[in-house]
């Protein structure tokens, strides 16, 4: 069973200014419930103001949410802050600490939205407002639900802003596996760094994650793993430089998942990065994502249909 968190604020009208695309979250729930799996589908409540001063400037959280973000930082963000993005990005921070939640009841659970890696303290940047992995993160451990937490990136950019946000604590380890020469130009620096290549392969992708993350969660020993599952290292991707198949995306979800359930760790995942003109199709790489992890003995070829024969609606 896949448990999903999904609010219908994720979908935003189209922004007056700058590319990001909102339409592709309608299509991951559209795929999912079209694929034959089982799901099970969770509304969030809106991350309440506190969650998220506790890592966020609250100058900065007041100009999101009075919509009053200054013309500055919404480029860096990418778009603008509109009353209706205040809203979405509450519920999307709610999102990741339900799946969390769901997690520690299920093994593993999903947000379908949000792994917004790279909002800062004092503003977002890069498509993202407010960190949701850090702000879970900080009340994963506030409430005593974790005593030390995993983030686990394998979004083709760096998780520059939750490095950040988190650094200096010895309760959380970030982990970054991404294109070195991508998006952000100035990394910041991870408690551990996997610097790839230009056209890493599925093999060598595997190579470079089996070589890191087994020995990060025996050596870190956290008691909960959230995963930015970004599905932009996909070598069709538009705003990747890496060559993984949809194969090699089912592998490493797979493999992410496999090493944590092992060790008798509870994951939720963030869907992060994914890019292209057609929603459906980065859509069905999001579908698959969640899928291979909340059913990881589901056939490969069955996981590969998704979304093939989709027409939305």
């Amino acid at each position: 069973m896949l448990h999903v968190v999904h609010h219908a604020d994720y979908m935003a009208p189209a922004p007056t200014r700058g590319s990001f695309r909102f339409d592709k979250y309608m299509a991951v729930m559209q795929v999912l419930r079209a694929s034959g799996f089982a799901i099970t589908q969770h509304a969030p409540e809106p991350s309440p103001r506190e969650w998220l001063e506790a890592v966020h400037d609250p100058a900065y959280v007041e100009e999101v949410f009075t919509a009053s973000v200054p013309r500055e930082k919404e480029r860096r963000i990418g778009f603008p802050v509109t009353p209706h993005i205040a809203q979405r990005v509450r519920h999307t921070n709610g999102d990741t600490w339900l799946a969390a939640q769901l997690a520690l009841r299920h093994g593993y659970a999903a947000n379908s939205a949000a792994g917004s890696h790279h909002a800062l303290h004092e503003t977002g940047a890069g498509y993202c407002v407010f960190n949701d992995l850090a702000v879970t993160a900080n009340r994963l451990l506030t409430t005593g639900d974790a005593n030390r937490v995993l983030i686990v990136d394998c979004d083709v950019h760096q998780g520059d802003g939750t490095a950040s946000l988190m650094a200096g604590r010895e309760d959380v380890f970030t982990l970054s596996l991404h294109a070195e020469k991508n998006f952000p130009a100035r990394k910041a620096r991870s408690s551990h760094d996997v610097n790839l290549p230009d056209g890493t392969d599925d093999d060598a992708y595997m190579e470079a994650l089996a070589g890191h993350l087994p020995r990060v969660l025996d050596e870190f020993a956290p008691d909960f793993v959230l995963y930015q599952a970004g599905v932009d290292p996909h070598r069709d991707d538009k705003l990747g430089r890496l060559a993984l198949t949809d194969e090699g995306l089912i592998a490493r979800d797979r493999f992410v998942l496999g090493e944590a359930r092992s060790r008798g760790l509870p994951v939720a995942s963030a869907l992060g990065g994914g890019y292209g003109e057609d929603p459906v199709t980065v859509a069905a790489r999001h579908a698959r994502s969640m899928l291979a992890m909340a059913y990881p003995r589901a056939p490969v070829e069955h996981l590969l249909a998704v979304g093939t024969a989709f027409t939305p609606v």
